[in-house]
């Protein structure tokens, strides 16, 4: 597993960890986000990045492409 926080970027997610798409789509998180880190674009939206990272990692331990 890669090393990837909040500090890296949406983009780092969505090329290391395909699989997250679906849960930054429901979120609605664009996945470019110009190369912002998952933090500060969590935080521009009010989303709290903790929780985000979490929904993220769930998926990529699940290996599921959709969290519900």
């Amino acid at each position: 597993m890669a090393n990837l926080g909040l500090d890296s970027s949406v983009v780092e997610w969505v090329l290391e960890y395909p699989e997250v798409q679906g849960v930054l789509e429901a979120l609605g998180i664009d996945q470019s986000c110009s190369g912002k880190s998952l933090d500060y674009v969590c935080r521009q939206m009010g989303l709290e990045p903790h929780f985000v990272l979490k929904q993220l990692l769930e998926v990529i331990e699940d290996g599921s492409t959709v969290n519900e």
